[in-house]
């Protein structure tokens, strides 16, 4: 009888992201199950300041253990106020370019998130080949975002040359998740020719569909992208209301990171 009841409750529930982790392989993931650095072979870093990059952020990434880690089963991402070269903060940005590159499929990265304001946490995609150009036209995919002055609300969202921040047109979806900075989600998009579907454990959320009219300045998301982790200080939106010196360290944890294609 449990045996039966299991089975038409698997039945029932086999929609949406459920069938797409069933019928799809697991092409890469780290479980983050060794103590120490990340897996070079898996991660690269961004490093440096870059004048903000681009939105005026006040970190610096480095590569140190202080910033970027692996323990007790879990992805470490801190920032630290502190000064390098003037910045007043450290952080750490973690690439997968070149080392996991990926056309659709589902992408999911389980974190918790950290507090505070001026913290800005993102996990994201950004093209490998950059085909149609710099950013925005080449495209940007937005897994998670989360400012810590908002610090309920979870953001998804895709840019590209028509449908982006800097015109106000990106396309951007919301969800409430109250206990994002205490507990553990699963963060995922599931990308497909003409559609991206956004996720917070298996909660859709937001959902992008490729317009008729759309060429690659609409939607250039038919070309490799990789995947990025980092923790961002302050910046254009996640120090929209200012930076709270009174709460270094923070961190964002990621469980791990899993590709289904």
């Amino acid at each position: 009888m449990y045996f039966t009841w299991r089975i038409m409750l698997c039945a029932l529930l086999l929609t949406g992201a459920c069938r797409e982790k069933t019928t799809r392989a697991l092409v890469w993931s780290d479980e983050f199950d060794t103590t120490g650095v990340p897996d070079t072979t898996r991660w690269g870093y961004d490093l440096g300041n870059a004048n903000g990059w681009g939105n005026n952020e006040k970190q610096y990434y480095t590569r140190d253990a202080r910033n970027a880690r692996v323990e007790n089963g879990k992805l470490i991402i801190e920032a630290h106020q502190d000064s390098i070269e003037g910045v007043p903060y450290s952080s750490a940005r973690l690439v997968s370019k070149t080392k996991g590159d990926w056309t659709h499929g589902r992408v999911e990265v389980s974190a918790r998130l950290p507090r505070g304001r001026g913290t800005w946490p993102a996990i994201w995609m950004l093209p490998t080949d950059w085909k149609y150009g710099g950013w925005p036209a080449s495209g940007e995919i937005d897994i998670m975002e989360h400012v810590g002055y908002d610090p309920a609300v979870i953001h998804g969202t895709i840019h590209c040359e028509l449908y982006n921040h800097g015109k106000q047109t990106q396309k951007e979806g919301k969800i409430t998740i109250a206990d994002a900075q205490d507990t553990f989600h699963r963060y995922a998009i599931d990308w497909a020719k003409d559609k991206i579907d956004f996720y917070v454990d298996d909660t859709l959320y937001h959902t992008v569909v490729r317009e008729p009219k759309d060429d690659y300045k609409g939607w250039p998301f038919d070309e490799r992208f990789h995947l990025l982790m980092n923790l961002a200080v302050g910046g254009n939106w996640g120090g929209k209301e200012g930076i709270d010196t009174t709460i270094w360290p923070q961190r964002m944890e990621v469980d791990y990171v899993r590709i289904y294609q």
